[in-house]
């Protein structure tokens, strides 16, 4: 007796077949050039630690360099300006301080800054003295900056505005005087703008003048000793 299936089993699907050897060709190509990669920024950061390593070998070498460039470029100009605004500041303020410049070469350029120091106790320019230790700075750098430059080319001429200002009344006559003996050294023509009585000025001014504010705008007249007294008379 023969017997027939209506629906013979099918035959099992074969295995999904291996990929090809150029995928895999292709695939290795791609780890090859991973690894190529991989293998040049290895060296570029080998290359960069190595003169991280060179630095750091020669770095205190460098810093000494650099202070001794720093010393020769401004080891006197320092000692002139703390010197002489040591000075100016003791005549002036009548007090036991010590102007003190601080040098630093950071990022390839020199600065300096300031400070003042009181039995080795060290102070703001800028505070305990009402602004007049600045008052003082400010009118001994500018003075100091003129001097320095080549006088072919720059006028010997000052103007002072105001730098009086944060200066009790009775210390004004004193930073006058200052300022009239270095321009007289020196050769400068100073201008200088207050508001402080003009007693204090003319003992030491060659010249002053007074801004009188007007309605049609501001008139300026030669003041002197004489004719203020006689308008005081009248």
């Amino acid at each position: 007796m023969t017997t027939r299936l209506a629906n013979p089993p099918t035959a099992p699907k074969a295995a999904t077949s291996l990929r090809g050897p150029e995928v895999a060709r292709r695939k290795l190509d791609r780890l090859a050039g991973t690894q190529q990669g991989l293998a040049s920024e290895r060296e570029r950061a080998n290359r960069r630690l190595a003169k991280l390593n060179e630095y750091l070998a020669i770095a205190d070498g460098v810093a000494a360099a650099l202070d001794k460039l720093s010393e020769d470029l401004f080891g006197g100009i320092v000692r002139v300006l703390e010197e002489n605004l040591t000075r100016a500041l003791q005549e002036v303020l009548e007090q036991p301080i010590t102007l003190k410049v601080d040098r630093q070469y950071k990022r390839g350029t020199a600065t300096i800054g300031f400070y003042v120091e009181r039995a080795g106790e060290k102070e703001d320019i800028m505070r305990g003295q009402g602004g007049s230790v600045a008052n003082v700075l400010s009118v001994g750098l500018r003075m100091f900056a003129l001097a320095t430059l080549p006088a072919q080319k720059h006028r010997r001429f000052l103007v002072l505005d105001e730098q009086d200002c944060w200066l009790r009344p009775d210390l004004v006559p004193r930073l006058v005087k200052i300022v009239h003996d270095a321009g007289r050294s020196l050769g400068f023509q100073v201008l200088l703008i207050s508001h402080h009585d003009v007693a204090a000025f003319e003992q030491y001014a060659d010249k002053i003048y007074k801004l009188i504010p007007e309605p049609a705008g501001v008139r300026v007249v030669e003041w002197s000793s004489d004719a203020s007294k006689s308008d005081a008379a009248t």
